[in-house]
């Protein structure tokens, strides 16, 4: 059935305040409570409500329009937000009011229907920005697991049949501009001239409307599995374990054998169930950063390059073939990592399954304790995915070895050609 769309008129720009002199509703970033932030506004039902740049829905934002042009939906559309709230409660939390912890994601876009209800009612069309759902997963790696005597039911957490109940979470990306900008060490109009000219101009706001310092940008955004009780999270005298995982299609999906993505998630899942069996808490962030958010037509590019250069696909070589490809060997900004284990209130990971200093270095620096780094078992790596492991290892990725003295040590990785 095709919805009610808005007469073809002229063209409402949002490029500059209108006549009328209507100010957008503010947003107080960093406030302490949800009412005094203000919701976030991106949608066009009531132009004079808006008071951000950028869409809901990050990528798909697109099809949203696509659908409303095709006339499959309409353009007056508000979800009805009955029975939508959160399967779990999660936070608030302190860090949610230190506007410096938290400027990738609105802490409150889970918690819309409860703060905003009045003008909800009032017909104000307030989004939520993350969704908070109860599931089951089943891995065939943890079964395997099961089989191998590592993981047992206990018939919470992990049932007898391999399913594990987890708490999953979905976040649109909300960005606070001046934050941002502090995060990255620029200046905010140099922020806001870049995002705007090396997208095409696809955001006109960013130049023209300085008033507006909250940015919906059209990306992925992050799912978020959380096993055990979430309020270990918070506890300082229960662990938490940590899998920080960004986005490989075709290894996640499709068990490609190129990298470690998969098996590094699954084992990541794995150390997060035994750490939600011991009274704990587990947290897997997916992010979704294709190919190091190079896109994933520039990924396969570098799989050739590497493979058909004089000598084949080598370690020493890994990360230049990228660069020559791409102009940069990585533009995931792990900048912005903490702030997902921000908004979940924790201050200390006990099992952090990465070895990854670029996901290690940031969490620190935000103030985030990091007890133990869990590396990837040396079983679990394909064959085809060692030169990934050996280049990642001598440019700096965290790694376990047994000295000849035969106690362990934690060292750096060093480069096989030295």
């Amino acid at each position: 059935m095709r919805g009610p769309t808005r007469q073809q008129g002229h063209i409402v720009l949002t490029s500059h305040p209108g006549a009328s002199g209507v100010k957008p509703v503010p947003i107080k970033w960093g406030a302490a409570d949800a009412r005094t932030r203000g919701p976030v506004i991106a949608t066009t039902a009531e132009p004079k409500h808006r008071n951000v740049i950028g869409a809901h829905a990050g990528a798909y934002a697109l099809y949203r329009a696509l659908a409303i042009a095709a006339g499959r939906l309409s353009s007056f559309h508000i979800p009805d937000l009955t029975d939508t709230a959160p399967a779990e409660p999660i936070g608030p939390h302190p860090q949610w009011s230190d506007p410096k912890r938290i400027v990738s994601l609105d802490p409150w876009g889970h918690m819309v229907a409860e703060a905003f209800s009045d003008r909800l009612k009032d017909g104000w069309d307030i989004r939520p920005t993350i969704a908070v759902t109860k599931a089951r997963i089943n891995l065939p790696e943890l079964r395997d697991a099961m089989a191998a005597g590592r993981l047992k039911t206990d018939g919470t957490v992990l049932l007898p049949n391999g399913d594990v109940r987890v708490i999953k979470v979905a976040i649109e990306p909300v960005w606070y501009l001046p934050g941002i900008a502090e995060r990255f060490a620029v200046s905010e109009s140099q922020l806001r001239r870049s995002l705007f000219e090396y997208t095409g101009g696809m955001f006109a706001e960013l130049v023209t409307r300085t008033d507006l310092k909250v940015f919906v940008p059209p990306i992925g955004g992050h799912s978020i599995y959380l096993f055990g009780e979430i309020a270990a999270l918070a506890d300082p005298a229960r662990k938490v374990a940590c899998r920080i995982h960004d986005e490989c299609n075709g290894s996640d999906v499709f068990g490609s054998d190129i990298c470690t993505c998969r098996p590094y998630l699954a084992h990541g899942i794995e150390v997060c169930i035994q750490t939600a069996q011991e009274g704990g808490a587990g947290v897997v962030v997916y992010n979704r950063k294709e190919g190091r958010a190079l896109g994933e037509v520039t990924k396969f590019l570098v799989y050739n390059a590497r493979k058909r250069q004089e000598g084949g696909d080598r370690a020493e070589t890994y990360f230049e073939r990228t660069e020559c490809v791409a102009g940069v060997q990585d533009m995931r900004f792990q900048e912005l990592a903490p702030d997902v284990m921000h908004w979940l209130g924790v201050s200390r990971i006990d099992r952090f399954c990465s070895m990854s200093d670029m996901k290690y270095e940031p969490l620190v620096r935000s103030g985030i304790e990091v007890i133990e780094r869990v590396p990837i078992p040396e079983g679990l790596i394909p064959a085809d995915a060692r030169v990934e492991m050996d280049a990642k290892k001598a440019a700096g990725y965290y790694t376990e070895s047994v000295p000849d003295g035969g106690e362990l040590a934690k060292v750096k990785g060093r480069s096989l050609i030295e």
